[in-house]
């Protein structure tokens, strides 16, 4: 395997499978003498576009609403 002009390299599929590195999966790299070990992060470096995008209208609502009430307007009950 070679690691190309950008040094990216080709995980093999089977070895993503099994490591669970799905795409967009965060990863990290640890040198170990002179092995290289990728493993999954622990935690995000950077949150997410849905936890950015709750984060931004958190506190904004103007109308108090029970769970109950929302799920009576959605199912069009009165």
């Amino acid at each position: 395997m070679r690691i190309t002009s950008k040094g990216q390299v080709t995980i093999p599929q089977e070895i993503r499978e099994k490591a669970g590195l799905l795409p967009g999966t965060e990863v990290e790299f640890e040198l170990d003498g002179e092995a290289v070990r990728i493993r999954r992060a622990r935690a995000p470096r950077f949150p997410g576009r849905g936890a950015r995008v709750v984060e931004l209208l958190r506190g904004s609502a103007t109308v108090r609403m029970t769970t109950d009430e929302i799920m009576a307007l959605t199912r069009g009950e009165e």
